[in-house]
């Protein structure tokens, strides 16, 4: 309970963070694809709808890395990248079941406060709570879309927020990963990448159509991930588990970051290990 009392703002702010994505998600799948809409009514081509949904999510997960939430949670509004960092031994045990938890929570407060707002319009076909389900080219297809955007978007990440010069940009190119995924890859499995993500559509809805899929493969796509970076640069070139750590905000994670020699912005707790 030590953690907990110290470290729940960023709980909350996870919570937050996953939640505000599901509902730009939800207000823009329903802008572009509900059928009464202007906008889906003067876009004919899905192509482009998708396109665009894209670019407002990719927009969405850039600001939310660069907000001040996101600069002291470390932004990573999926359990499948905090259980990745935990694995690289960067966030302690008791953080990282504290984000899982507050990251579902939050995706589900989102989910819901979008079904409030429009009701049918979201509810129901063809948007029904944005939930992840396989295409038409069926599970396998589903799978392996899910897991090679899962180890790209992790690798992606460990790259770009380990590097000296590219560090303080890891959220443009996640963020722009993600508009990739939803023109690209959504129509294989919805583009889940996200066990948080995908449940807080699925309970609602009640639909778990595949679901195990969208737990699985997106942790095991990203574990492969960090098991090849680590075999390419080793475990000292982790540095931590924040997307953006040009901040002077607190950071709860084992830490290695030292901000141009100057700062130690980690909070040592006397933890056990895991």
């Amino acid at each position: 309970m030590n953690t907990l009392k110290q470290h729940w703002p960023e709980y909350l702010m996870e919570a937050a963070l996953l939640g505000l994505f599901m509902i730009s998600a939800g207000v823009f799948t329903v802008i572009f694809e509900h059928l009464n809409s202007p906008i889906h009514q003067a876009i004919a081509n899905a192509d482009l709808r998708r396109f665009l949904i894209g670019v407002a999510m990719g927009m969405t997960a850039i600001a939310l890395v660069y907000s001040p939430w996101g600069k002291q949670s470390g932004a990573h509004m999926n359990p499948a990248v905090t259980l990745t960092f935990y694995r690289l031994g960067k966030v302690k045990r008791q953080d990282t079941a504290f984000y899982v938890l507050f990251q579902c929570l939050g995706g589900l407060l989102g989910v819901c406060l979008v079904a409030l707002a429009f009701r049918n319009g979201f509810t129901q076909p063809p948007i029904n709570y944005i939930v992840t389900i396989p295409g038409a080219m069926g599970w396998i297809a589903a799978l392996l879309g899910e897991f090679v955007i899962a180890f790209i978007m992790m690798l992606t990440v460990l790259l770009t927020s380990n590097h000296k010069k590219l560090s303080r940009y890891t959220g443009i190119f996640a963020g722009c990963l993600v508009m990739l995924y939803v023109f690209l890859e959504a129509p294989l499995s919805g583009f889940g990448m996200n066990p948080a993500r995908s449940f807080a559509s699925a309970f609602p809805a009640q639909v778990w159509t595949a679901f195990p899929l969208y737990i699985f493969a997106p942790l095991i796509g990203m574990f492969s991930a960090s098991e090849l970076y680590l075999s390419v640069f080793g475990q000292r070139a982790v540095k931590c588990a924040k997307l953006n750590h040009h901040t002077h905000k607190r950071c709860i994670f084992r830490c290695n970051y030292n901000q141009e020699g100057e700062v130690d912005l980690s909070d040592r707790l006397s933890l056990p290990k895991p």
